[in-house]
């Protein structure tokens, strides 16, 4: 899915994300349910669901990778509407599709996917195609703490997987006009989610930034930088009391960057002098208003890229998606 322009991270970065945001050329969710769950967490989320693959959603995702970089975050802010909170009217977890589902399609469902990219020295359970981590250890962004992750009913819930924007915050900002396949994009995209310390997540429950910031100081930055990338990623609002925390936030980090879902593009050859004319500069643009905007051609897959004769597709060629190009090298359907 084509992701918007968006901002970057700061010095404080915590773990990188990277998968498109809702766009054009998003198939429907999927109507499966999540394999199982456990306890659950804020906005109901399940916190450990015991499954091998996840739910797998056609033409919703991308494969993780890091950020590219954009425009700072106060700058972005200044773009975000601000309005009072929708009501909450019709919410539930169900409205942002099935829990962890895979929508990268690489048979791990998101939750998976997110303590394989956030923990290190990992343990994978066998027969699960390195999909199911069984213990690890996590660089709590939120306190600042080693926590060890151990699976388990017991245990498992000590690390869980936050919405950086929550779910229910987002529904009173403008979710509730999304259509389905893009809350299921919203719900599991990379940019986010977050490992995190559990009892840190509980107590942030459906805040916004100004009811909850992480106690960890020192990761403020980054995830007020976060929470604006998610918003103007999906054309939702802050408050005017969310838009004032945010900015200061900020004000200690007035250049800091956040995070995008646009991978970076490769650094462009060098092309021979042309004497005839001179290459117009770079244009750079921010959205004003951060809503998906269709394109003149999309592709739900690369069976329908195959289909139209267009692959491989090359980045900057009509159609190309980064959801489409697995590996990130650029080219996609290869």
């Amino acid at each position: 899915m084509a992701g918007l322009l968006l901002v970057a991270t700061t010095a404080c970065a915590g773990p990188g994300t990277a998968t498109p945001a809702a766009g054009t050329g998003v198939v429907g969710p999927g109507t499966a349910a999540a394999t199982a769950t456990a306890s659950p967490g804020t906005d109901g989320t399940p916190l450990d669901p015991e499954t091998t693959p996840g739910v797998d959603v056609p033409g919703v995702g991308a494969p993780h990778q890091q950020p590219a970089f954009a425009s700072k975050a106060l700058q972005v802010l200044a773009t975000l509407p601000v309005k009072g909170r929708a009501p909450k009217t019709g919410y539930s977890r169900n409205q942002f599709g099935p829990a962890w589902a895979d929508v990268d399609h690489n048979g791990c469902d998101t939750r998976n996917d997110m303590l394989r990219r956030d923990l290190k020295a990992l343990a994978l359970k066998p027969g699960t195609r390195d999909c199911v981590v069984l213990s690890g250890i996590l660089n709590d962004p939120y306190t600042a703490a080693a926590i060890n992750f151990l699976r388990g009913n017991a245990t498992s819930t000590a690390v869980q997987i936050d919405h950086v924007v929550a779910l229910s915050d987002a529904w009173q900002k403008g979710a509730q006009q999304l259509s389905p396949a893009q809350r299921l994009s919203f719900a599991n995209d990379p940019l986010n989610l977050l490992a995190v310390d559990g009892p840190a997540n509980q107590s942030k429950s459906d805040g916004d930034a100004a009811t909850w910031l992480p106690p960890n100081k020192s990761y403020r930055c980054s995830y007020v930088a976060r929470q604006i990338s998610v918003k103007s990623s999906y054309g939702l609002w802050v408050t005017q009391a969310e838009h004032d925390a945010m900015a200061r936030v900020l004000a200690d980090c007035p250049d800091a960057l956040a995070p995008t879902n646009q991978p970076a593009a490769a650094p462009a050859q060098a092309a021979a002098p042309a004497p005839a004319q001179q290459p117009a500069p770079a244009q750079v643009q921010m959205a004003p208003a951060p809503a998906p905007a269709p394109a003149a051609v999309t592709y739900a897959n690369c069976t329908a890229v195959r289909a139209a004769g267009a692959a491989p597709i090359h980045i900057g060629q009509p159609g190309y998606s980064s959801r489409l190009d697995r590996d990130g090298d650029g080219v996609g359907c290869e």
